[in-house]
């Protein structure tokens, strides 16, 4: 009788280790559903993706700089449309900064703005700083759409190129944002006689 309680006894014991593993086995798994990896975030990707968010924050942060500008200076139909830009690229830099993260690369601060489509030169920069009212929206126009233009260029060969479904999608949400705002922009030039 002592015999069949102990045999009772360790298989009451193994059943329970089983249970036990198998519940640990379990919140491993859930775990694991917590992991950047399983939720999507981290991504097969190419050089083509890392190169178009390393170029487009750069990009992007003059694009809010000449924005900033225009708060005190530009006009009442160039200012809003300044905002909507920093409104729309700020968000931006965010996610490519989240998406460089998740590559396990890292933000280029010493890109050569040469090589960015649309990028303004220093001088271009230091004849717009200064600028005030009409000749601040008419030079902040011409470079913007210029700027625009570059932007769509580098999007475009993103989605030629780049395979992360997030980075394909930002390419394609600036191309629409941008050439709408690159037409807005013609027609405000256009609107006051101003060539580019």
């Amino acid at each position: 009788m002592t015999f069949d309680k102990r045999a009772l006894n360790h298989r009451a014991l193994a059943v329970a280790l089983a249970a036990v593993l198998f519940a640990t086995s379990c919140g491993d798994a859930d775990t694991e559903t917590d992991t950047p990896q399983s939720q999507g975030q981290v991504t097969e990707h190419t050089d083509a993706d890392v190169h178009f968010a390393q170029m487009m924050i750069p990009h992007h942060e003059q694009a809010v700089e000449m924005s900033d500008l225009a708060d005190t200076r530009a006009g009442d139909e160039v200012r809003p449309l300044a905002e909507q830009i920093r409104a729309a690229q700020g968000p931006e830099i965010e996610q490519m900064e989240a998406l460089l993260d998740g590559w396990g690369a890292e933000v280029a601060h010493d890109m050569d703005p040469a090589e960015m489509d649309g990028m303004l030169s220093e001088e271009q920069m230091a004849e717009l700083e200064p600028a005030d009212g009409d000749a601040f929206d008419a030079l902040f126009l011409e470079f913007m759409v210029l700027h625009h233009e570059g932007a769509v260029t580098m999007a475009r060969t993103e989605l030629d190129e780049g395979v992360d479904p997030q980075a394909r999608e930002l390419a394609q949400e600036i191309i629409d944002a941008q050439e709408e705002e690159i037409a807005h922009m013609n027609d405000l030039l256009g609107a006051d006689g101003r060539e580019r």
